[in-house]
């Protein structure tokens, strides 16, 4: 039976969520970090790419974010904690989660037959609009 290696990483979440709204937040997107660099420089790519668009305020809190928190967030990533950062702007709150994970491999189809039903799907063609 073949041994199966988890990979330790890091599990990635933007959620983002209306202020004194009535829904729950919604997941906006996700992420696989495989190390604690490549998780932390997740969330400061999307900060630096949002703060332009952001209000004084919460463009000032992430810049905050990006070069003063730095050495915290890195340093509790090393020692796989979870990890949240939130930006208000306006009436949105968006967050974003870092969490310690395994990762399993995917399985790989070169060495099984595939059950009969999976050559029975066939894609749609796609139509060409007006």
């Amino acid at each position: 039976m073949p041994r199966t290696a988890t990979r330790p990483g890091f599990w990635c979440e933007c959620w983002t969520e209306k202020i004194g709204g009535r829904q729950p937040p919604t997941l906006f997107g996700s992420f696989d970090a495989y190390s604690a660099v490549e998780a932390n420089n997740w969330v400061a790519t999307i900060l630096r790419t949002i703060s332009p668009a952001l209000d004084t305020a919460a463009s000032q809190e992430a810049w905050t974010r990006l070069h003063d928190d730095r050495i915290d967030t890195r340093r509790a990533l090393l020692r796989r904690k979870p990890w949240t950062v939130s930006i208000t702007h306006v009436s949105t709150r968006i967050t974003w989660t870092v969490r310690p994970a395994l990762f399993l491999p995917m399985a790989h189809r070169r060495a099984m037959e595939l059950p009969s039903c999976a050559y029975d799907f066939k894609p749609h063609r796609t139509h060409a609009t007006d």
